[in-house]
């Protein structure tokens, strides 16, 4: 059967469900056979920037908001969900307590990443069929996609564990089984050690145009994420070895101004290594159609809501928002006395005028908050184009990984010294770089950023730290390390796709 380029089905075909009847047309009037179209360089260009597009959509996608910072952070202890009751945005407040269900449970996640490996599988698929491509070229381009696909894959392990894995896209009936989560993981790998074996990525990309494409620190980076979460000891010398080749390359390092960091000027500085971009002037998301291009709804999502214009907090003018995603009390008192990270990463708006919400601390993420004048130029709606890039990975992480990997055992190196760098960073004195001290460190360092409740997981803290408080009334369980598949990927499956267990 010959596969044709169908608008709608090429943008938004599920990775484990059909799209339409109209897929199985063998001859239709207006669309060109893919194997005729994906045959130049021009085209395949397309089809790789295509594989870039699923990214934008970890901030809201399948009719629902699931920003991939805040969907693992409220499994954690530093964002409450918040919003008008436990009823609003009801799936997030079932993740937070442990109760998600097949049904009610985020599929935006599952769906955006699914989108995103089908789409790197087809230039994997048609990049032989490319005659006017230079050798080099055609090496970079399946190194940015093999790297992509580990990364799109690397989400619905961390979240669901066992999940369908290919790397060739399913045939009619599309549907497959589950492979088991250590499967996945080594297919994650294997995706991550080709693309650096190829030796064709950049360490960075120093042509700011193209910044937001995959680069050599960004396979590094996500290489160290997997294994430390695999637990995967026979590699923490290598992703140690790589974090060293980062910390030695003059091409990163940390942002000295912690408020800059955080602003639109300070996207893509030096302590950047991987963003989602996001921009506001001529961003046309909307109601109508969430997959245009643009900005993000985050800000607006986690912003207090009724707050006055032109309020302002440490100097910046902020907008309302929604009211979601308010930080624990807790949280901000686990800053130390004198860490200028604190009010870099959260707006104590606590005795300022606004509509206080469920679960509303009067504390809120100040590094992706709504701030007036980020939405510039947007010609849709305001409130979905925002344009904060989601930092996925920073120079500050890379040091603390590296002191972590070399404390686990993957070799030797300046613990202390990188361990210290990132504290001076944020005004602190030095403190003995211990594993309980690196992970109390990522905690301050990473707020809000979707790296705790996983940094509890793999350090075995989740069950002792995740317990029942005023809002949670189910404590973690390694049971529930996974989210249930969402039901209507296992309806879609024809019986192909098992449930995780104890759902």
């Amino acid at each position: 059967m010959k596969k044709y380029i169908i608008p709608i089905c090429s943008a938004l075909m599920l990775g484990t469900s059909s799209c339409s009847e109209s897929f199985l047309d063998l001859n239709p009037p207006t669309q060109i056979p893919t194997n005729e179209y994906y045959v130049s360089k021009a085209h395949m260009q397309e089809l790789l920037v295509s594989a870039y597009t699923p990214l934008i959509y970890f901030d809201w996608g399948q009719n629902e908001y699931n920003p991939l910072n805040v969907m693992s952070d409220i499994m954690a202890d530093d964002m409450y969900c918040g919003g008008s009751s436990a009823t609003d945005n009801e799936n997030w407040h079932l993740m937070a307590n442990y109760s998600a269900t097949p049904v009610k449970v985020i599929a935006g996640l599952w769906t955006s990443s699914y989108n995103g490996v089908r789409r790197c599988n087809y230039v994997e698929e048609y990049m032989p069929n490319i005659v006017d491509i230079d050798d080099d070229t055609r090496s970079l381009w399946l190194s940015e996609a093999k790297v992509l696909r580990a990364f799109y894959y690397s989400i619905v392990w961390k979240f669901w564990g066992a999940v369908p894995y290919y790397r060739e896209n399913l045939q009619f009936p599309y549907t497959s089984a589950k492979s088991s989560a250590d499967d996945v993981y080594s297919g994650i790998i294997t995706d991550i050690e080709e693309a650096i074996a190829i030796g064709k990525l950049p360490l960075r990309q120093e042509n700011e145009t193209l910044s937001g494409r995959v680069t050599m620190a960004m396979a590094y980076m996500l290489y160290a994420d997997v294994v430390m979460y695999q637990k995967d000891a026979a590699r923490y010398s290598k992703a140690l070895d790589y974090m060293k080749e980062i910390i030695a390359s003059p091409l990163y390092g940390l942002d000295d101004d912690l408020e800059h960091l955080w602003t639109e000027a300070g996207e893509w500085n030096e302590e950047v290594i991987f963003s989602i971009n996001y921009f506001s002037n001529g961003a046309s998301r909307s109601w109508d159609n969430p997959y245009y291009a643009g900005g993000t709804v985050l800000p607006t999502l986690i912003s207090p809501y009724g707050l006055a214009s032109g309020t302002e907090c440490n100097g910046v003018a902020l907008v309302d928002g929604w009211g979601f995603g308010a930080i624990p009390v807790e949280t901000y008192n686990a800053f130390e006395a004198g860490d200028k990270r604190r009010d870099a990463s959260i707006n104590d708006l606590r005795g300022v005028s606004y509509e206080a919400r469920y679960q509303d601390t009067g504390l809120w993420l100040r590094k992706y908050c709504a701030r007036s004048g980020n939405n510039e130029g947007q010609i849709a709606d305001a409130v979905l184009n925002w344009n904060n890039d989601l930092r996925i990975y920073r120079y500050a992480e890379t040091l603390l990984n590296a002191v972590e990997l070399s404390l686990l055992g993957g070799g030797s190196g300046d613990i202390q010294t990188w361990f210290d760098e990132v504290r001076g960073r944020a005004g602190l004195a030095s403190k003995p770089a211990t594993i309980d001290n690196v992970l109390a460190e990522r905690r301050v360092e990473l707020l809000g950023e979707g790296k705790r409740y996983f940094d509890l997981i793999r350090s075995d803290k989740a069950q002792s730290t995740l317990v029942p408080n005023e809002y949670r009334t189910i404590g973690w369980t390694p049971n529930k390390k996974h989210l249930p598949i969402p039901q209507n990927e296992i309806n879609s499956a024809d019986g192909q796709l098992e449930q995780n267990t104890v759902y």
